[in-house]
C-alpha cells in the first residue's frame, strides 16, 4: 500500500469534553503529512453520560453482565466521533472516497492490565461498523484485545507511532516522546527498532478530577490553582513507595488506579501542587529504568500546557523538555494521528504491538477491519 489519508480519533480519559481528530498521511511505516487537525467538543450531558459509564465499569471490573449503561455510552462515543469526522472533513473540503481509513480508539471505560499469569482485559467502547455505515469510510476499531489475548498489557500502542515522529521530526536518538494524557506514558527510541514504552504514572487524570469534585473547572488551566499551593514531599514518598514504579517495564495502568483520593487529606491547592510534583517524581523514576537517558524529551498531551507540571518534571527528573509544537509536531493532535496511523499498519496487518512496549511474545497486528 502506498502512501493514503487516514483520520485518526481518540476520546482522552480525562473527559475533558473534546474529541481529537487528525489527518495523516502513511503507508503504516514512515509519516509523509501530517494534515488538518481539529478539537471538536461535545456536550456536557453526554459528557456526564460516558463519565458516569466509566464510573460503573470501575465497579463492574468485567463481573457478570455490562451494565446498560455501557450501550448508551458506546452510542454517545460513535455519534460524536461521526461529527467530529464530518467537522474535519467540512474543514479541509474532503470527501470520504478520498480517505482509506478511519482509525477509532473509542473511550476506554475499565482497563486491567495481567496479573498472576492470566490474561488482562480492556474494554473500548465504539460501534466501529455503524461509523463507517454513517461516514461512507472504512474503520478500523478495537485495537487493544487482540494483544491482550496474546497475553499484552493492552497498552501503550502508541510506541511504534511516537518512533516514527521521532524520525520524522529528524531527532538524534537516544530521545523519548512523554504523553500527559490521563496517564502519563513514554516511548524511548535508542535507534533503528530500538523502541521501549511503558506507563510512568498519573498525570492529568486526578488532578482533573480533584478540580472537578472542588468545582473549580475541568482542569487547572495555566496550573493557577497549584501555583497557589504547597506541595506535600510526603504524601508524594508514600505514593512512590508502591512496588509497582520499580516494577521493570512493560507495564501500564487504568486511569483510576492512582485517582484524586491520592490528596483527600490536602486542600485543594496542596493537592494541585502535589499531584504536580508527583507527576515529576514518576517521569523521573521512569527514566530510571531506561537504558540510556534520553537527549530529547518531547511533551504531547495536554498537560504539557501547565506550567506547574513542566517544572516538576524539570526539576525532578533534572531534564529539558520540549514542547512537541515547537519542532513541528502538533502536541494535541499526536494521540488521534496515532490511530489513524495504526489504522493504516492495521490494514497492512503490520505490528503493532511488540515485546518491549507491551509484553506480547512476538510482534502482532491488531485493530478489527469494518466490513463496510
Amino acid at each position: 500500500m502506498h502512501a493514503v489519508w487516514a483520520i485518526g480519533l481518540m476520546t482522552g480519559t480525562a473527559l475533558d469534553g473534546f474529541v481529537d481528530a487528525a489527518f495523516i498521511k502513511t503507508d503504516g511505516v514512515e509519516i509523509y503529512e501530517l494534515g488538518e487537525f481539529i478539537l471538536h467538543p461535545y456536550n456536557n450531558q453526554d459528557r456526564e453520560i460516558l463519565a458516569e459509564a466509566v464510573q460503573i465499569a470501575l465497579k463492574w471490573n468485567f463481573e457478570g453482565e455490562k451494565p446498560a449503561i455501557f450501550e448508551d455510552a458506546k452510542k454517545i462515543v460513535t455519534k460524536i466521533y461521526s461529527e467530529a469526522v464530518f467537522a474535519l472533513l467540512e474543514k479541509t473540503n474532503m470527501k470520504p472516497d478520498e480517505i482509506a481509513y478511519i482509525g477509532g480508539h473509542g473511550l476506554t471505560l475499565v482497563h486491567r492490565p495481567p496479573m498472576d499469569g492470566q490474561n488482562g482485559q480492556t474494554l473500548q467502547i465504539l460501534d466501529g461498523e455503524l461509523l463507517a455505515k454513517i461516514t461512507n469510510i472504512k474503520t478500523v476499531y478495537d485495537f487493544r484485545t487482540n494483544d491482550m489475548v496474546n497475553a499484552g498489557q493492552g497498552a501503550p500502542l502508541a510506541p511504534i507511532y511516537h518512533a516514527a515522529l521521532l524520525r520524522y521530526a529528524n531527532l538524534k536518538p537516544p530521545c523519548a516522546i512523554l504523553n500527559l494524557g490521563g496517564v502519563a506514558n513514554i516511548t524511548y527510541w535508542g535507534g533503528a527498532d530500538d523502541v521501549i514504552a511503558f506507563d510512568c504514572g498519573p498525570a492529568n487524570g486526578p488532578l482533573n478530577e480533584l478540580i472537578e469534585k472542588n468545582g473549580l473547572g475541568t482542569y487547572d488551566k495555566d496550573g493557577l490553582i497549584a501555583a497557589r499551593g504547597k506541595v506535600s514531599e510526603e504524601t508524594i514518598a508514600k505514593i512512590v513507595s508502591n512496588p509497582w514504579f520499580k516494577q521493570k517495564y512493560p507495564k501500564s495502568l487504568d486511569r483510576y488506579d492512582f485517582d484524586a483520593n491520592l490528596v483527600s487529606h490536602l486542600s485543594v491547592e496542596d493537592g494541585a501542587a502535589t499531584l504536580c510534583a508527583l507527576i515529576g517524581e514518576c517521569v523521573d523514576k521512569a527514566l530510571s529504568l531506561l537504558p540510556k537517558k534520553p537527549k530529547t524529551l518531547v511533551l504531547a498531551g495536554g498537560g504539557r500546557k501547565n506550567p506547574i507540571i513542566i517544572n516538576a518534571i524539570e526539576s525532578r527528573a533534572q531534564i529539558v523538555t520540549i514542547d512537541a509544537d515547537e519542532i513541528g509536531l502538533r502536541g494535541d493532535a499526536v494521540e488521534a494521528e496515532c490511530f489513524g496511523y495504526l489504522a493504516i499498519r492495521s490494514a497492512k496487518k503490520l505490528p503493532i504491538s511488540f515485546p518491549n512496549t507491551t509484553g506480547v511474545k512476538s510482534p502482532i497486528s491488531g485493530g478489527i477491519i469494518s466490513n463496510f
